[in-house]
């Protein structure tokens, strides 16, 4: 899974980057044209648990590759101009984060010349609703020639579903918010839509705002939040500080700020319900590891992220869910129990599900 975070230039963005991702950019390198990159490890306590548990020989945590995607530049107006080099970089990550600037500074005006949390969110709205028009357009006049010469059934079935997306793009909506059906996704997922991209939107501000977290998140909810668009608040300069220390000591620093999570939980708990993700563990001496996979995956499936071979052999997939495993203390309480079982190929993997895969 690929994150990209965008924002306006001086909106805190690259110290978000720095701060989920604990590397350090050389402020020298911020304006270069090449997007920052890092993979981060998922934070787990149930995967600590079962580590602190099994004593095995390595722990994996599940990964996330995270862009601080850059190519913004400044036109000679003093406005942003979103470039088609920027867009390029945007397209291909899996879901976004905004970056929006809510604290005052005046050594670092905003670009925009003021504070103002809905413009900076519709300034990027507007520009990916404008490049996605003309990506549909461009596509539907070439799908239109194309079946004048052929009777392509493909071509057939994807046309309509591009002239729906294009009238809920003229009506200002992104795709994300439009409530397309799966096979639709399907059909429209080569042209990496940027509004139909899960969006989280990470309101930057200083210490001095703590208290008006709620106010912000409630006027945002208010206005432009959706079922595929969330957001959430980070208090980027004080963060950063904290990513520097010992988690003992960042976790004190946190209580004397009434800081309630760090910005890495906050941030990828949310994507994760962003995207539809959910994670089950493999235990053993060897190691302990937690995986990856959509909401409603099968057993099949999830032994398919193991090895591609586990999802060609499957037999039977022993299952234990995390919670019960904790509860009871060992695998076989679990099984005296009922909670450790046997499913089958289309059983539905549970977030939190400790496997094992039965294999030819």
């Amino acid at each position: 899974m690929q994150i990209g975070i965008v924002g306006l230039p001086l909106s805190g963005k690259s110290t978000l980057f720095q701060t989920i991702t604990k590397t350090h950019i050389d402020p020298a390198a911020v304006a270069k044209i090449e997007s920052h990159r890092a993979v981060i490890k998922v934070p787990d306590e149930r995967l600590d648990k079962l580590t602190e548990i099994f004593q095995p020989k390595k722990k994996v945590n599940a990964t996330i590759e995270v862009i601080d995607v850059v190519g913004l530049q400044k036109g000679d107006t003093g406005s942003t101009q979103f470039t088609s080099n920027f867009l390029s970089k945007v397209k291909t990550n899996d879901a976004l984060i905004q970056v929006v600037r809510l604290f005052e500074n005046e050594l670092v005006p905003h670009p925009e010349g003021s504070i103002n949390m809905m413009r900076d969110i519709e300034e990027f709205e507007t520009e990916f609703l404008i490049s996605d028009m003309a990506i549909v357009e461009k596509r539907i006049e070439s799908i239109k020639k194309q079946i004048m010469k052929t009777k392509d059934e493909q071509l057939k079935r994807e046309l309509p579903v591009l002239e729906k997306c294009y009238e809920i793009l003229q009506n200002e909506t992104p795709l994300r918010e439009a409530h397309l059906k799966e096979d639709e996704l399907k059909l429209l997922r080569s042209y990496q839509l940027l509004t139909a991209k899960p969006m989280l939107i990470a309101l930057n501000l200083d210490e001095n705002q703590i208290g008006d977290v709620d106010k912000y998140l409630n006027e945002l909810a208010k206005k432009k939040l959706g079922a595929n668009t969330k957001a959430l608040a980070f208090f980027g300069k004080i963060e950063m500080e904290m990513s520097e220390l010992s988690d003992d000591d960042a976790q004190m620093f946190m209580e004397d700020y009434g800081i309630k999570e760090s910005a890495l939980n906050n941030i990828i708990r949310e994507a994760y319900e962003l995207l539809g993700l959910q994670s089950f563990f493999t235990v053993g001496e060897d190691e302990c590891r937690a995986w990856t996979i959509k909401r409603g995956s099968t057993a099949q499936e999830a032994a398919g992220e193991i090895h591609t071979d586990f999802y060609k052999k499957f037999i039977r997939a022993e299952v234990v869910h995390y919670d019960d495993f904790i509860a009871d203390g060992s695998f076989a309480k679990a099984k005296e129990e009922g909670h450790w079982r046997l499913e089958g190929k289309e059983y539905i993997v549970k977030d939190g599900d400790i496997i094992s895969i039965r294999h030819g």
